[in-house]
């Protein structure tokens, strides 16, 4: 009995230390693996600006941060975007500033949804409101748009609640005086080229990569309109600072000549729990790797710390403060 029980002793405490040695050294290598940080990149549909530079911006944030593993994701842009970050299944977003300000505050189609907590680490470029139509569709302006088939954006996108301010402005309601289509622009292409609309609304930058198709297809002359007619009205109901006139220049898009157009503010925000030292080190990112994004599109030239700070409009999150204080650039 006693050898058995020596036995049984000596047989325990060997599986206890090997489970001791076991354990010690799992939790050894569990606090010396590096932890991978995997950022999701919110930013809009394959056929406009925001999923190219996005994916660069994924591309650069995998590459120079340590630890870090960034997705750019196809989504239907601003609105959504936004929901995004509150909802906390994005890290990072692309917006206009106008759906930007229109979500901190809790207003518009944010109404219901409640106020979001982004926060801007830059400006990245300007949007564009392009208003395409076919040459021979007899449309040469926002108001000639009534009664026609318009794609004014899709639901989820920020373009969408600038389109219908644009046509509010020229006296028009989106709903009762045209027949409104809610597509992306490489659906609104499409659409247009087999004759199902007569025109639609993008905002994006230039050039957009599905415009560019349009205007390169053999059968169809597109036209892209002036818009700056409607910008005063814009400008009184919501301040000259968040709309204001660009110019696209006729090369861009082989159009007959330069089109003065509407113009909004882009941003990459985040929310406002983001930690201040990756909000910073993104930035910091960003505008070390500005080259090698406007590689992957010319969007990005735009790009730059002293233009960094115009036409937002939310406040910006501390570690981005940080970063443009370091650089020379932000007022307090």
């Amino acid at each position: 009995m006693s050898t058995h029980w020596l036995i049984t002793r000596i047989t325990m405490a060997t599986v206890f230390a090997t489970l001791s040695v076991g354990c010690g050294s799992g939790s050894d290598k569990t606090a010396a693996a590096p932890v991978t940080r995997r950022l999701s990149i919110a930013t809009g549909g394959t056929g406009g600006v925001y999923y190219p530079y996005g994916g660069g911006i994924a591309q650069v944030l995998t590459t120079h941060l340590p630890n870090v593993e960034a997705t750019a994701e196809v989504t239907a842009a601003s609105v959504d975007n936004l929901k995004f970050i509150k909802q906390g299944t994005s890290d990072i977003a692309f917006t206009m500033a106008d759906t930007a300000q229109e979500a901190v505050a809790g207003r518009d189609v944010f109404a219901e949804y409640g106020p979001v907590p982004a926060r801007a680490l830059t400006v990245l470029y300007t949007n564009y409101m392009h208003l395409v139509t076919r040459a021979d569709s007899g449309i040469t302006g926002v108001r000639d748009l009534r009664g026609k088939v318009v794609s004014i954006g899709t639901p989820g996108g920020g373009g969408t609640v600038q389109a219908e301010r644009i046509l509010i402005s020229a006296g028009l309601d989106p709903k009762r005086d045209l027949r409104p289509q809610y597509l992306g622009v490489a659906q609104a292409v499409d659409a247009l080229k087999d004759g199902k609309l007569d025109a639609f609304f993008w905002s994006g930058g230039v050039p957009t990569a599905a415009i560019l198709d349009l205007v390169n297809t053999q059968g169809v002359t597109a036209r892209l309109l002036p818009l700056d007619d409607v910008l005063p009205a814009l400008q009184k109901t919501y301040g000259s600072a968040l709309y204001y006139r660009v110019v696209i220049p006729k090369d861009v898009y082989r159009m007959p000549a330069d089109i003065p157009v509407v113009a909004v503010a882009n941003m990459l925000v985040v929310a406002d729990s983001m930690p201040d030292q990756l909000a910073y080190d993104i930035t910091r990112t960003i505008f070390e790797q500005q080259a090698t994004l406007a590689g992957i599109h010319p969007q990005a030239r735009e790009l730059a710390v002293d233009k960094a700070l115009i036409g937002a409009t939310i406040p910006f999150h501390p570690g981005a403060i940080r970063y443009f204080r370091e650089r020379g650039v932000w007022k307090e």
